[in-house]
């Protein structure tokens, strides 16, 4: 027999947890000595800006924070409200301070508010009438302003494993009313899928379940793995800024672009700006593919991207459709190399495990006559001084005896010419020699 669910809040607000000991996951935010158990001891609490994936569990961060101390509780969201909004809560803030009971704000995707209502929060942020919570999907850095970004302790939260995921998912059916009811079962072929496809996200991992339970008939109480593949399927394919088809939209524009399908490129794009997303928002991740997955084979890429963002920023929308189509379609049909990308990682992975070399006498620069006399720059070849502007030289420090290769171009693009270049420079040290 089916619960009639018509009336009731979606799975993942019924069990969202009320304290921090059934808070699954961030562990390195929660334990016992970490900023926020500390100030929930003391009741006393900072200002901060939660950044993490969705469903990583920031709201519900937030509202345990505001249980845990005897704080006057304001939420706002910021997809749907304004300044009006933000003095009104201001006002009632500096009424609890009166009354000696300090006032904490939380707002929800705070990334949305525009720099005018950022400014707004400000005054009452420095002047401490209101504590702070602001959580993020986005990188505050971004989308911050400056000064009020100053005033905030940056937390930044991770997806869940899917040990957490399992567990919030064991938890849900243990305790929610309706399933309970229901005495739903889930098998484990259907429990891997469901946990493997929420990646790290468990309020889409609750929707998902709770859209699964649906399909189940009178006869059977087992969700099986069929039913979270039909809920998986049957999600609406409607582009909601705050829900998970946002993000899917979002992996699959890049992944086109990545695969150099300008076509498929494109039809995502259209999604995300028939949906209204934010045209500053998709520039800046062109910007970040076309360094991370374009690279040296065509440099102008992220020339290109830059100056998207640029023209996007200026004119808005309808117009920068244009701008983002253009830049998208050159970035799908462009060569690509992560070979750079691939380097900076590789060479910090390199440093991590190595440590720091000192830097060679021969390379450091005699601005003083004391740099001088301790040989600084001595010895120093000057590749322009040479016919072909270069000449075999050491520019690794003297401990470093390995000579790692970080960088491997490919065969692809202008960065063909590249790794051309850098074999015949090799040869031209062994001739040295």
């Amino acid at each position: 027999m089916k619960h009639n669910q018509a009336n009731l809040p979606p799975l993942a607000e019924r069990v969202r947890p009320q304290n921090l000991k059934d808070f699954a996951g961030q562990d390195n935010l929660l334990s016992k000595n970490s900023l926020i158990s500390t100030a929930i001891e003391n009741g006393k609490l900072f200002s901060m800006i939660l950044w993490g994936p969705p469903g990583s569990g920031k709201t519900t961060l937030a509202k345990i924070i505001s249980k845990s101390c005897n704080y006057a509780y304001y939420e706002l969201s910021a997809v749907s409200s304004g300044v009006k909004d933000l003095r009104k809560i201001l006002a009632k803030g500096e009424e609890q301070t009166f009354l000696n009971k300090p006032a904490l704000l939380f707002i929800d995707e705070i990334h949305r508010y525009s720099k005018s209502q950022q400014d707004s929060l400000l005054h009452g942020v420095e002047q401490g009438i209101v504590t702070l919570i602001g959580a993020t999907t986005e990188n505050p850095s971004f989308e911050i302003i400056s000064p009020l970004l100053s005033r905030c302790r940056v937390l930044t939260l991770s997806g869940h494993s899917i040990e957490e995921l399992n567990s919030i998912l064991k938890h849900a059916i243990q305790t929610d009313d309706t399933i309970k009811y229901m005495d739903v079962k889930i098998n484990s072929r259907a429990k891997e899928l469901l946990l493997k496809s929420s990646g790290g996200d468990a309020r889409k991992m609750l929707n998902t379940f709770e859209l699964a339970l649906s399909f189940l008939n009178d006869k059977s109480n087992t969700c099986t793995e069929s039913h979270i593949q039909n809920a998986l399927q049957n999600k609406m394919v409607l582009y909601d800024k705050d829900g998970d088809y946002r993000y899917d939209v979002i992996s699959a524009f890049i992944k086109s672009i990545r695969g150099s399908d300008p076509d498929a490129s494109i039809y995502w794009l259209a999604i995300m700006l028939e949906g209204g997303e934010k045209p500053e928002f998709i520039a800046r991740r062109l910007i970040i593919l076309a360094s991370e997955d374009i690279g040296n084979a065509e440099p102008y890429a992220i020339s290109l991207a830059n100056a998207a963002f640029e023209a996007v920023h200026k004119i808005g929308m309808p117009e920068a459709s244009y701008v983002l189509s253009q830049t998208t379609t050159y970035l799908a049909s462009a060569p690509k190399s992560n070979a750079s990308a691939n380097a900076i990682l590789t060479a910090r992975e390199y440093v991590k495990k190595n440590g720091t070399g000192s830097v060679p006498l021969h390379l450091r620069n005699s601005v003083t006559n004391l740099m001088k006399d301790l040989d600084y720059g001595k010895n120093y070849k000057y590749p322009h001084s040479y016919p072909r502007g270069y000449v075999k030289e050491n520019y690794f420090p003297k401990e470093i005896t390995d000579n790692p290769q970080f960088y491997h171009p490919k065969e692809l693009g202008r960065e063909k010419f590249l790794k051309e270049r850098l074999e015949y420079l090799k040869k031209l040290n062994k001739t040295d020699d």
